[in-house]
């Protein structure tokens, strides 16, 4: 892990303000459009299948989300995803749901035996899906995440020849290589909507502005934990309500020093 290296990305995502493609949920489409706002990049949200192949080809990132899935959402992904890999681009996928229907399952099967998949985020229950171990799945709550959770990230990595990222208590982040145990966070960050979507909206706007995906998870999964810390030790905050506010406040002022400075992690 890079702390340099990740420090910079803050002012590149700002600098640059890359193009973020979500295909996503639409339950929390909101949040994740807020949220890449915040961080410095742009999102656009087209999920329609006559035109996501050309609005890929304006992306720095591509985001797939499960959340609220269907056929006609899979196919626009399904040609999203090949462009994006035709044009070079990062796609970053998570996985919602998966493992709580057949169907969710076999159609996550099925997405990433034809597209190849930068960045994976979700919980223990969904990255064990993608396994093929029995789903624990209820709705996108975060399951029984155990001491398998290393060994479940490590050989997802292997399998799908994608950084992966667990979230859970802590969160984990590994290439096959290296491993990154993530310490931040707060109880409250589960208790609100979209938070899950919004890290991987986070994952892929850094993963717009370098190809080192391993840096650009662990910075967007650690900026969640860390302004949801913040929310709490520096405002005044009255009910779930005021800290879905508060913790956008606290995503659009973080920056890369400010990050170094909180971030809490083992390798």
């Amino acid at each position: 892990m890079d702390i340099t290296k990740i420090k910079i990305l803050f002012d590149q995502v700002r600098t640059k303000k890359p193009l973020i493609h979500h295909i996503t949920n639409k339950v929390t489409i909101n949040d994740c459009a807020n949220v890449t706002l915040a961080i410095g990049a742009s999102p656009v949200m087209a999920d329609f299948h006559e035109e996501v192949e050309e609005m890929v080809g304006h992306a720095s990132a591509l985001l797939l989300n499960f959340g609220m899935l269907n056929d006609g959402i899979f196919k626009s992904m399904l040609k999203a995803g090949k462009k994006a890999n035709e044009n070079g681009i990062p796609v970053i996928f998570d996985p919602v749901g998966v493992g709580g229907t057949s169907y969710r399952t076999k159609r996550a099967h099925e997405l990433m035996s034809q597209i190849n998949i930068s960045i994976i985020r979700g919980n223990h229950s969904e990255i064990a899906s993608l396994l093929g171990f029995e789903g624990m799945t209820r709705g996108v709550d975060t399951g029984d995440v155990t001491s398998e959770i290393q060994s479940t990230a490590l050989k997802a990595c292997t399998t799908y020849n994608s950084v992966v990222v667990i979230s859970g208590k802590k969160d984990v982040v590994t290439n096959g290589n290296n491993i990154c145990f993530i310490h931040n966070g707060h109880e409250w960050l589960p208790k609100v909507t979209g938070t899950g979507c919004s890290s991987t909206s986070l994952i892929a706007a850094f993963s717009g502005v370098t190809t080192d995906y391993y840096s650009a998870a662990i910075a967007g999964i650690s900026t969640m934990g860390i302004c949801g810390e913040n929310v709490m030790r520096n405002c005044s905050v009255s009910g779930l309500g005021t800290f879905k506010i508060k913790l956008l406040d606290e995503i659009s002022t973080i920056d890369g020093s400010s990050w170094a400075e909180t971030v809490c992690y083992t390798l």
